[in-house]
């Protein structure tokens, strides 16, 4: 018997030794990479020669708060709890792939008392009606991969979970990213706050300077109805800020996890630096992005799906035995005597289906078509998203230098205008003028400056979150 069982074993190894795979040749989609980004100007810096942004990318703005809410994304944030859920998912389903790839063990035990019908077929009278039944048997069973159907499957799991675990990078990438940009928006309105309370008490000293000459008769009614107008749309533009600051805030406790009703973010008004971010040459983007890399292997797994189509098309081979005792009775059952074993191949092969097993590999290579193309898409889509970025940071940086330009000028004639005022050289309507322009581009630059982190914010995202010069792939992590 153990003869038997070494010469199954011998026999699996070679088999498995000797199967073939139906899979064609895997290569990923081409897709053409520019040697440069277009968009870069004159400021960018040169290429990386070591780690510029680290792993915790946000770092790079040097703010404590944002790094702590950034850490809550991966303890409590609920999308990527789910992300998460669905990347242990498909381990388990390589786990069920895998058993593909070992023998099937089993036994099972039987004690039963039967009685067959009187009128049963070929009734003999040597034959009992009431009898025992007592089985006790072991066995196995192996399907001889001679086509690579098995390991097709393997491989397709494999594929499909590291494409979820690119998935799950390429979420937490995003949120981190969206949170960063509603950060940034959350202290730009803290500064527009800050430029609104200032100028509110400025229009209101004004606006009492200006009513105390109406009662005087220095000046005209319209002056002091212009004054309070200036004013009561001043303390409008405050609230309009305070509303959008509160969604904001509540944008980020969804983010983080948290309740909008229990979550608050003291205001503050350091300003940003806006990061440098070196780049390096598109291919290493190609090997960076988690969305690209999932998109990849998506491609991995449909190749691998065409040959488990194409292995339908031959018979499915198993190699099976068992071995065990069978006895009508118990005393007795494990002797010699009762031993009962069989061993031996099987082979399955469907002769007519219908046309389901072409249909079934016509979607397979359709399949393949559509990650290909995904993964082209995909591409496409990430060299779009850096130009945009690269321009956007380039050409906002040219309009925040005329924007802050712009405020200088401003703020020079609203000096200029209220020292003419104040010596009746001029009416107020040419102060109402100045001061509203000076407002305007004061909140105007501001408002560039916020833009222009959130493009940062963009790009890093872009380019996958942290890299080097020698990166090889993967996304940041938090």
């Amino acid at each position: 018997m153990a003869d038997r069982l070494r010469a199954a074993i011998a026999a699996i190894a070679l088999a498995s030794l000797a199967g073939c795979s139906f899979a064609p040749p895997y290569h990923p989609a081409i897709t053409p990479t520019p040697p440069a980004f277009k968009e870069a100007g004159p400021w960018q810096p040169a290429v990386a020669t070591g780690p510029i942004v680290p792993d915790a990318w946000w770092s790079v703005f040097a703010d404590p708060t944002l790094d702590g809410l950034e850490q809550k994304i991966a303890t409590d944030n609920p999308t990527l709890a789910g992300a998460l859920a669905r990347y242990d998912a498909a381990r388990a389903y390589l786990g069920q792939a895998r058993v593909g790839l070992l023998p099937q063990l089993g036994a099972d035990a039987s004690v039963t008392r039967n009685r067959q019908s009187d009128n049963r077929p070929l009734r003999g009278s040597n034959q009992p009606d009431v009898y025992g039944a007592n089985t006790i048997e072991a066995g196995f069973g192996y399907e001889l991969d001679l086509w690579g159907r098995v390991r097709n499957s393997v491989a397709a799991g494999k594929a499909e979970v590291q494409a979820s675990g690119d998935d799950l990078a390429a979420i937490r990438l995003s949120l981190q990213a969206e949170l960063a940009s509603d950060y940034m928006a959350l202290r730009g309105l803290d500064r527009q706050s800050e430029l609104l309370v200032q100028t509110v008490d400025a229009f209101a000293k004004a606006d009492h300077l200006i009513a105390r000459r109406f009662q005087a008769g220095i000046v005209s009614g319209i002056e002091t109805s212009r004054s309070g107008a200036q004013l009561a749309e001043a303390r409008a533009q405050l609230a309009d800020v305070a509303a959008a600051r509160a969604l904001t805030e509540h944008a980020i406790a969804s983010l983080v996890g948290t309740s909008a009703s229990a979550f608050t973010i003291t205001p503050a008004t350091t300003p940003f630096a806006i990061p440098a971010v070196p780049l390096g040459v598109p291919a290493t983007l190609v090997e960076r992005r988690p969305d690209i890399a999932a998109a990849e292997r998506r491609m991995a797994a449909a190749n691998a799906g065409i040959g488990i189509a194409k292995a339908a098309f031959f018979p499915a081979i198993r190699l099976g035995g068992s071995a065990g005792f069978q006895d009508t009775g118990l005393p007795g059952l494990l002797s010699a005597s009762n031993t009962i074993w069989s061993i031996g191949p099987s082979a399955v092969l469907n002769l007519f289906d219908g046309g389901r097993r072409r249909a079934e590999l016509a979607v397979a290579r359709a399949r393949w078509a559509s990650a290909a193309a995904d993964y082209r898409a995909t591409v496409l889509t990430a060299f779009q998203q850096v130009e945009d970025n690269l321009a956007q940071l380039h050409h906002l940086g040219d309009e925040a230098d005329a924007e802050n330009e712009a405020v200088r000028q401003a703020a020079a004639t609203e000096r200029l205008s209220l020292n003419r005022y104040d010596k009746g050289a001029v009416t107020y309507l040419e102060v109402f003028t100045a001061q509203t322009t000076a407002l305007r581009t004061r909140r105007a630059a501001l408002d560039l400056e916020t833009r222009r982190l959130q493009a940062s914010v963009r790009l890093i995202r872009a380019l996958g979150g942290g890299w080097s010069a020698q990166h090889g792939g993967g996304a940041a992590s938090s």
